[in-house]
């Protein structure tokens, strides 16, 4: 039987190996896991612009939807630049914290279902999970990236709240 010393070792040796199987960026927060992820420059600069480093940094938890700099190039010519100046900073924190939802939901929790969820932002996104998962018109084509203060799911286009 072995001791209780090699048991502890053994479990020891466990938790690192479960450790080192990690991304290098789990344990980061959502901004974080967005500039490390290499696909979400255009949202990086966008949340700078916006003043929302720090929020999106916070405890959370949150749910991200994060459009991928593809999804950013679809928008019509000049929208991003335009978005971008510092007079337009409320309208660009407005669209950007519509793609965020308060707490952290995973796809298991929504898979099968259609829902209307309200976001930071203030409006409801049309979730729809039953083949695949669409928010709004935007198809999640990456789910459930942790970060250490919620969750990203990464989407095809961005969205636009309604009263936009």
């Amino acid at each position: 039987m072995p001791s209780f010393k090699s048991f502890v070792r053994s479990l020891s040796v466990a938790a690192v190996l479960a450790v080192a199987a990690l991304p290098a960026h789990a344990a980061s927060d959502i901004v974080d896991t967005a500039v490390h992820a290499g696909k979400f420059n255009t949202l990086v600069a966008a949340v700078k612009a916006a003043g929302l480093v720090e929020t999106l940094k916070g405890k959370g938890p949150f749910t991200v939807f994060a459009p991928t700099d593809e999804a950013f190039a679809k928008l019509p010519p000049g929208t991003l630049a335009n978005l971008l100046k510092p007079e337009n900073k409320t309208k660009l924190a407005a669209i950007l914290t519509y793609h965020v939802l308060p707490g952290k939901v995973a796809a298991e929790d929504i898979a099968g279902k259609k829902l209307q969820a309200a976001t930071v932002e203030g409006a409801s996104v049309k979730i729809d999970a039953t083949t695949g998962v669409m928010v709004d018109d935007a198809r999640v084509v990456q789910a459930d990236v942790m970060a250490s203060n919620g969750i990203i799911h990464v989407i095809d286009k961005v969205i636009m709240p309604p009263t936009m």
